[in-house]
């Protein structure tokens, strides 16, 4: 898959923004500052495409970039920590919970966890929503090069054992060093091929 070509279309608010098209959606979902924008630049080849902000709670649109022809790519607001008032959090909550369950085109929700933390509450309560939903996800643990081969094994094993994943069900990552972009890029084709 070429993520060469890759445009920036909008940022919904609303349900009635969606785009009309039937392409295919990747919705790609994490805590704030899990490093779900550096993965996104990583798999896109861009260094500063999508915006990588040392705050907290910057993305509050569903934004939409598109891969022509193929697919958009869904970068949704983090969750689980923002410095907005509990309403807009409450709003931003109903809106990707309204586009996570009625949106026909979404094809999997990409779910980004650091591989430094243990198995977190809220990442555990996304993972048993889209079970239940029955929405297809794949985990991604972020921050690899953080740790050393031995301590990233242990930490992929304490964190599929924490959230009841299986080895093929995700994918461990490094956006500094690259590490398992071509296994996403992988992925990804393949919940992409009908």
């Amino acid at each position: 898959m070429d993520f060469s070509n890759v445009d920036f279309v909008l940022s919904v608010h609303s349900l009635k923004q969606l785009p009309e098209d039937d392409l295919p959606e990747i919705a790609f979902a994490g805590r704030s500052n899990v490093g779900k924008s550096s993965l996104l630049n990583t798999l896109l080849n861009r260094k500063n495409y999508v915006k990588v902000s040392s705050r907290p709670g910057k993305t509050q649109g569903l934004n939409f970039f598109l891969v022509p022809g193929v697919c958009h790519l869904v970068d949704l607001p983090g969750y689980g920590y923002a410095k907005v008032s509990k309403q807009i959090q409450a709003q931003w909550g109903k809106l990707i919970t309204s586009y996570l369950e009625t949106r026909n085109q979404l094809r999997c929700v990409v779910v980004i966890m650091d591989l430094r933390h243990e198995a977190k509450q809220q990442d555990r309560e996304l993972l048993l929503w889209l079970r239940q939903k029955k929405i297809r996800f794949l985990a991604v643990y972020t921050k690899a090069d953080k740790l050393s081969g031995n301590l990233r094994s242990k930490n992929a094993g304490l964190l599929d054992a924490g959230h009841s994943i299986r080895p093929d069900q995700r994918v461990v990552f490094s956006a500094t060093s690259r590490y398992g972009r071509e296994q996403l890029v992988a992925e990804i084709d393949k919940i992409l091929t009908p």
